[in-house]
């Protein structure tokens, strides 16, 4: 998985630590949502099951495959 040198240093954080890298991979792949903002940065959804439902958010750069960001969205909406 490619990732920017911001996404990798946010790693570190406890709230972040808990992502899975397979559910980074499912939100890329498979997205229920996706949204390509103004500046070409890609914004896609996926439900994740193993934590209770929630849904994680991944910020991809504009090739669509350099993760950029990825958190359990609170204010998401299906």
């Amino acid at each position: 998985m490619k990732c920017t040198s911001y996404f990798v240093s946010l790693r570190a954080r406890p709230d972040r630590a808990i992502i899975r890298d397979e559910w980074i991979e499912r939100a890329v792949v498979a997205p229920i949502r996706e949204h390509v903002q103004a500046d070409g940065r890609i914004r896609r959804w996926t439900q994740v099951t193993e934590m209770g439902g929630r849904y994680l958010r991944v910020a991809l750069l504009a090739d669509g495959e350099t993760v950029h960001n990825a958190f359990l969205d609170r204010d998401f909406m299906p």
